[in-house]
């Protein structure tokens, strides 16, 4: 087998090494609010307004789309991740599936999901922060701080200042980030469904007419694709943070149980909210009037007259999305801990501290990237950017699930996805639909990045690579596992 094709044995996959193993501290309910933690936050906040530009009150239809098609691909994570109870998500399943390459292009990939994705809470977080400010206090900020070079400003600084300050709690240790996390989940919940009591009053059916005005299909319209399908492509943004539960199976008590508790009941509960809100929306106000907001949500409270709640909901945005970045970040940190542990990246990224149980560097730099990227792009291109690494990732793992089922049937499998022979091909198939809804210019930076992948992968993790070099194939004793540190 060529070099770059080699499959790490699924048995090395489930050995830990001393210094490299994360604390099983997680159970269900931490596993559940870190998907619905992931889940709801800027793409109802904040891309609702973005999905009605670009669908009018079809916006509704565009993410139950979203959410069936990331329904497929959560069927194919739950088998894989009870199989393979290992941080790394898709990264690890197709590091023992597909190969080498292909596992590290997904890695590779990944950074555009999980950074981007945080980076974009952030910037949808200092939009609520904003516009709270201003409606509470009417405090105003100059643009310069409050907008990236592409948005006529200089730095983001409010996005900067909670990238940084969640990378540093989340280092401190994960069971208490994930306990947190539960709090900011459920004041997220209380607030959305607040939101949907207190416009339901006022949903009048004209303003679902027309609801497809720029149709079905993604086609350009001016100066942007629109359509449902194209509408779906972006708030696909709002769902994939289920996935990022499975980066969590090394740190699950029960992992066979509680994995598939976290995936399948994060998404569905998401999905039942994100529609019921979004029909709120639009039937209560005009797509028209909100679709350019960058905190939608809170306009339409304050159009009907409701100022206060408009300012709980603004308040309780600013405190419940930064358990979005949280998660986003852990997701990233572990995937790359990883690869550092694979060899595909610096070792010494991939040391636990022995006090927190973190890897503490990696998560300091994670931050420190969602920073920067944060302070400088606007949330539309982040959000594009974003979708089609994930969209690359839930493919794979869909393959991924296939080729294990039909290469290894003898594997003991906690949970397998109903149909397999259909859902993994419908899982594929969604996410090419919607990647190529995507603008154009987003397909070419994509395909741009995974060539600087492929890059930098043959200028080091080929050479590096523990599987490469044989380190996998046999249990490593503590006295080689210390030999072998570099």
């Amino acid at each position: 087998m060529a070099g770059w094709a080699r499959c790490k044995p699924i048995e090395a996959t489930l050995r830990r090494e001393a210094g490299r193993t994360l604390k099983p501290t997680l159970s269900w309910p931490h596993l559940v609010a870190l998907g619905v933690g992931s889940i709801i936050g800027t793409g109802i906040y904040t891309l609702t307004g973005v999905g009605a530009d670009r669908a009018g009150p079809g916006v509704v239809l565009a993410f139950g789309i979203a959410g069936v098609i990331c329904a497929f691909a959560a069927l194919a994570y739950a088998e894989l991740s009870t199989l393979m109870p290992a941080a790394g998500s898709a990264y690890t399943y197709v590091y023992s599936a597909l190969g080498e390459a292909l596992a590290w292009l997904i890695g590779w990939s990944m950074v555009l999901e999980y950074l981007l994705g945080a980076s974009g809470v952030a910037v949808g977080w200092s939009a609520y922060l904003v516009g709270w400010l201003h409606s509470q206090f009417g405090l105003d900020f100059p643009v310069w701080m409050l907008a990236g070079p592409l948005s006529g400003g200089l730095l983001n600084v409010p996005a900067v200042l909670v990238a940084l300050l969640v990378a540093a709690f989340l280092a401190f240790g994960m069971r208490e980030s994930a306990t947190f996390n539960i709090v900011l989940v459920a004041i997220k919940l209380v607030a959305l469904t607040a939101f949907v009591v207190l416009v339901a009053p006022a949903v009048q059916g004209k303003n679902f007419h027309p609801f497809m005005p720029y149709g079905f299909p993604s086609h350009v319209v001016g100066d942007a694709k629109r359509g449902v399908m194209a509408a779906a492509s972006i708030v696909f943004f709002a769902f994939y943070g289920f996935d990022a539960v499975s980066t969590a199976s090394e740190e699950a008590k029960r992992p066979g149980r509680d994995l598939t508790i976290g995936l399948l009941g994060s998404l569905g509960v998401s999905t039942l909210i994100y529609m019921a809100v979004s029909a709120s929306a639009v039937g209560a106000l005009s797509y028209t009037v909100f679709a350019k907001s960058s905190e939608p949500l809170a306009l339409v409270q304050r159009a009907l007259g409701h100022p206060v709640s408009a300012g709980w909901i603004a308040g309780a945005a600013l405190i419940a999305l930064p358990s979005v970045i949280l998660v986003d970040m852990y997701a990233q940190s572990r995937i790359f801990f990883v690869m550092s542990r694979d060899g595909l990246l610096p070792r010494s990224l991939g040391k636990v501290n022995k006090s927190f149980g973190t890897p503490v560097v990696m998560t300091l730099l994670t931050g420190a990237f969602v920073a920067v990227v944060g302070g400088l792009l606007p949330l539309a291109k982040i959000a594009e950017l974003a979708n089609s690494g994930t969209l690359a990732a839930f493919s794979a793992v869909a393959l991924s699930m296939m080729v294990l089922r039909i290469r290894r049937p003898d594997l003991p499998r906690v949970f397998k996805t109903p149909l397999w022979w259909l859902v993994g091909p419908l899982a594929i198939a969604g996410c090419l639909w919607l990647f190529t809804s995507l603008a154009t210019s987003t397909m070419l930076y994509f395909a741009g990045w995974n060539a600087l992948g492929l890059a930098v992968y043959f200028a080091f993790g080929f050479w590096n690579s523990r599987v490469g070099r044989g380190l996998e194939l046999e249990p490593a004793e503590p006295a080689k596992a210390a030999a072998q540190e570099r």
